[in-house]
């Protein structure tokens, strides 16, 4: 049985095989442009200030968890306060799904290996299972396999994921102080959501691009603030999602500091572990 949110023009069919399906019909169906809204919030326009949108953000925490982010980022771009050029749409989406198909591809192979004895915390080469591949150029196909998922694909995924993240968020700002807050609901999707993003920066080792879309909203709502600009309850949730994130990291971090085999597997000055890392050496391995 499906739900229909009309005003903004998306349709949830499920079913037992294929789960909840985001469509979005403005993109396909032909009619008038969208009124542009890149300018920043009016005084006259404060009467018309988007409410916490309960059902965006829990289907979006929902299908995070369950089905990924892949499906719910077509509601996010739907309900932007401010309307996205069509270009910028496709584009994004475009690469978002080539990244999220090599991931998956990379992902799938990848997961397979665990049951063969593959290690996490050990790089391509020093896994044993890879070192007694026959021939030795084998070696060279797991680690090329490994960068097109660690590295091509998640770039590809998750830049445009942040950056249309970072789009909708700059929309996010009222005139009208009362209605900057958070109902009951979104601070309960804090914690969930928090989770989700940080098990994305760690597993998916894009603490940079994390920290550095966290600081540019940061900056947007100093920004926003001298022009008595503030954030709505959508910029509230996403704020404190983020900043939980940034909590949950820091303490995975300094827990796993003196691991001298994560260490090892994560050299450099940004040491972010993957849980993943962690399962198949302290976890698994007890088994």
């Amino acid at each position: 049985m499906g739900q229909s949110f009309p005003q903004a023009g998306l349709t949830w069919p499920y079913n037992s095989d294929a789960g909840m399906i985001a469509t979005w019909s403005s993109f396909t169906q032909p009619g008038p442009a969208k009124e542009c809204r890149h300018s920043s919030v009016k005084a006259d326009e404060a009467a018309s200030t988007a409410p916490f949108h309960l059902d965006l953000w829990f289907y979006f925490t929902l299908q995070n968890w369950v089905l990924d982010f892949g499906r719910p980022i077509a509601m996010l771009i739907e309900r932007s306060p401010r309307t996205l050029p069509r270009s910028m749409i496709y584009v994004s989406i475009i690469t978002f799904v080539m990244g999220a198909s090599i991931h998956l591809v990379g992902d799938s192979v990848n997961h397979r290996l665990l049951f063969s004895g593959y290690q996490h915390h050990l790089s391509v080469r020093e896994n044993p299972i890879i070192k007694n591949l026959k021939p030795e150029t084998l070696i060279d196909s797991f680690e090329l396999l490994y960068y097109y998922d660690e590295y091509l694909g998640h770039s590809m995924w998750y830049v445009p994921f942040f950056l249309i993240i970072f789009m909708y968020f700059s929309g996010c700002f009222t005139p009208t102080k009362a209605q900057s807050s958070a109902p009951g609901a979104a601070l309960l999707l804090v914690v969930p959501s928090g989770l989700y993003y940080w098990y994305l920066v760690t597993e998916g080792q894009i603490f940079i691009l994390f920290i550095f879309t966290f600081f540019a909203m940061l900056a947007l709502v100093l920004h926003q603030k001298r022009k008595r600009l503030f954030l709505d309850s959508n910029g509230l949730f996403l704020f404190c999602s983020f900043a939980l994130t940034l909590l949950l990291v820091a303490l995975w971090v300094a827990w796993l500091w003196n691991d001298p085999v994560l260490r090892k597997k994560y050299p450099g000055v940004i040491y972010v572990p993957e849980p993943w890392a962690f399962y198949t050496l302290h976890v698994s391995s007890r088994h």
